[in-house]
């Protein structure tokens, strides 16, 4: 189901996730006019259930934004489903920001709010993508639970794998840490390991092994096979700014190769009227970070348009002299 998309807005909200419905509900019970425009392509899609969501523990993803954007609409937002092209800003009218849709759709409004999230890019491994959110994982506190004393392999492409495998030692004994291409442990790093018992295997990884769609392991060049019952991979994150290019907004890359992300302090970019919640500008928020993010930046949306309408009205009523 897709709202119509009107033509004049107080704010527009770019993407439908967890941080943009929860502005979206926050801005719509202010009255202000609020639309979210979603691509329905969500993050979290492949993950079976969300986890750490207090009083909805396990719900799935799908489900939880289906009750969102109901919640939305039922304090008059409008929820429109189409991806967005482009965004521009003109400071000659009431409603600077223009949005493009791509079936050629348009829109303005006052105030834009940004939730358009980020895409994991995984490493270089074939089938590791199709698995991506089921036994191929990344976030011990989103999946730790469910593969809890299982057989664990950590995927060592950076800097960073050490540290991972030590986080999912919590969950499970049994952590292998595969070297692959980001090299042998040595010094500090190889002592901390050996004194948690996690393995670390040598060789760089070729295949997942995969029966009954089911990963049972991975394959080594030298054809050897490491079994395991899941394979923990480190992403690097980048925010969803593609369409948003014509804002200016200010980005910054994290280090290690983690990610890029949309620079703001409490959710206000540097561009005057742009607000940025959830993944695009917090990389590591969980669904419940991102989700206080959205209403954390409609309430400050909210209290900028006051004052803006505020000062407007005295204007007004200042008779001229």
């Amino acid at each position: 189901m897709s709202d119509p998309l009107d033509t004049t807005y107080d704010v527009l909200v770019i993407g439908g996730g967890a941080a943009g419905l929860s502005g979206a509900l926050t801005l719509a019970r202010a009255r202000w006019r609020v639309a979210v425009v979603d691509a329905g392509s969500p993050r979290n899609a492949p993950a079976g259930a969300v986890h750490g969501l207090l009083g909805r523990e396990g719900v799935s993803p799908a489900a939880l934004l289906a009750t969102g954007r109901r919640e939305v609409r039922a304090v008059g937002g409008r929820v429109v489903q189409g991806l967005v092209r482009q965004v521009t800003r003109d400071d000659g009218g009431t409603h600077p920001f223009t949005i493009t849709l791509e079936d050629g759709r348009v829109a303005r409004s006052r105030r834009l709010l940004v939730a358009t999230g980020l895409r994991d890019d995984l490493p270089d491994l074939p089938g590791l993508a199709a698995r991506f959110g089921r036994d191929v994982l990344h976030c011990p506190f989103c999946h730790g639970h469910e593969v809890r004393d299982r057989r664990l392999g950590v995927l060592a492409t950076g800097p960073h794998a050490v540290r991972q495998a030590l986080l999912f030692r919590q969950w499970s004994p049994h952590v292998t840490l595969l070297a692959h291409t980001g090299g042998e442990p040595t010094g500090e790093d190889a002592v901390r390991l050996a004194a948690r018992g996690v393995d670390v295997v040598t060789g760089v990884v070729r295949a997942l092994d995969v029966h009954h769609d089911r990963l049972t392991g991975v394959v080594l060049t030298d054809g050897t096979v490491v079994a395991l019952d899941a394979l923990v991979v480190a992403t690097t994150m980048r925010a969803r700014t593609d369409a948003l290019t014509h804002l200016g907004l200010e980005t910054a890359t994290l280090p290690g190769g983690l990610g890029e992300h949309v620079v703001a302090e409490a959710g206000r970019t540097a561009v005057p009227g742009v607000w940025v919640a959830g993944n695009a500008t917090s990389l590591h928020a969980q669904v419940t970070t991102a989700a206080s993010e959205g209403t954390w930046a409609a309430a400050q949306i909210t209290a900028d348009l006051v004052e803006e309408d505020t000062a407007a009205a005295v204007a007004e009523s200042v008779p001229a002299p």
